[in-house]
């Protein structure tokens, strides 16, 4: 038997990469943030802040001609009720694992130490095409991006408190600047966190090996 990265138990064979508490809460963190992108698209498209909408077929929140039908509105009453789930299921499950990830250690061992050094370097080495990938080891780059974009999950939560409720979370909203800047800041998070999905489908694509182990757990000690 053998110690596997996440430190559970496995047959010699292979190697555990990510415990159950990993991959259950990427899966639901993955599915909210889906939800939440495609149902906020369609709240924007209601009051945009700049000169474009997005297309309704992105969106979440009904089809526009049923909803105008039935309630008198394109969509709007739909996708609040899309962003608010998906927002108590991204609450819930970011707050599991982060207490798990510094609980068990797995945010010691998976994203630290984060050196600029290393990441100038990793850097370099992936724009020159001579980073080398190893199976259940992140790269500096890859750790900044991770911290980076939990840090600005968060922050997407607190501005969308703000936004939605401005009254009772008002020194949250003037901490923002106020609530139209707290929807700037709600809208610029949205955009680098569809940044990141955008790399990290990317290299998933380009690096399949590291899809199969977010899904059972495991690899092959020979990959």
């Amino acid at each position: 038997m053998a110690e596997g990265v996440e430190g559970g138990r496995a047959d010699a064979r292979y190697l555990v990469l990510h415990s159950s508490a990993v991959r259950i809460t990427h899966w639901l963190n993955a599915l909210a943030i889906f939800i939440m992108i495609g149902s906020g698209w369609r709240i924007y498209n209601w009051e945009p802040l700049f000169g474009f909408q997005f297309p309704v077929w992105l969106t979440f929140g009904g089809w526009p001609e049923v909803s105008q039908h039935w309630h008198n509105e394109q969509g709007l009453a739909g996708a609040l009720q899309w962003h608010f789930a998906a927002m108590w299921l991204l609450v819930v499950n970011l707050l599991i694992y982060l207490v798990y990830g510094v609980i068990s250690g797995h945010f010691r061992r998976a994203l630290l130490p984060i050196r600029p050094g290393e990441i100038v370097r990793d850097l370099g080495a992936a724009l020159s095409g001579h980073l080398v990938h190893r199976v259940g080891e992140r790269n500096a780059v890859q750790k900044a991006m991770y911290v980076g974009v939990i840090t600005v999950i968060m922050l997407t939560v607190l501005s969308g408190l703000s936004i939605w409720k401005p009254v009772q979370f008002q020194e949250l909203t003037a901490a923002f600047g106020g609530y139209d800047v707290a929807r700037y800041v709600h809208f610029f998070c949205m955009a680098a966190i569809v940044l990141f999905l955008a790399v990290h489908l990317t290299l998933t694509a380009l690096v399949p090996t590291v899809l199969p182990p977010m899904i059972t757990g495991r690899v092959g000690r020979r990959q």
